[in-house]
């Protein structure tokens, strides 16, 4: 399946559902922050999500319980894969000194970056 890339209010919907593994329509808006959407609001957005195949439903009479087809663990690759293509060119070394030139890092942040990068480094020899 080709994944595509969701709206806010889409996203919002997925954190929830990745974390409580399956939810009604009402546990979903009750996990989000007020101002509370509209129930037919939440509502809507759990059938486009269905309809882009992030989720799937089981109905037990009138009500359905939605559940992510999507694992969070995907959908964040295809994230980052695409913010590293379009923000970074590709290049990790430019994506790290964003983020130390960003968020400023200091002396010891830089040096537990160093010490993960060799610890990753002596995993893969």
């Amino acid at each position: 399946m080709q994944i595509k890339e969701l709206t806010k209010a889409e996203e919002q919907v997925m954190q929830i559902l990745w974390t409580l593994d399956e939810a009604i329509v009402k546990d979903i808006i009750g996990r989000m922050p007020d101002p509370k959407p509209a129930y037919n609001t939440v509502s809507t957005v759990v059938r486009v999500l269905e309809g882009k195949g992030f989720i799937d439903h089981k109905a037990y009479g009138n009500s359905h319980v939605y559940f992510p087809v999507v694992p969070e663990k995907e959908y964040k690759k295809f994230t980052f894969d695409k913010m590293m293509k379009n923000y970074f060119s590709d290049s990790y070394q430019s994506l790290v000194s964003f983020i130390a030139d960003e968020k400023k890092l200091g002396l010891n942040e830089l040096d537990e970056l160093t010490q993960l990068i060799d610890h990753l480094k002596n995993k893969k020899s």
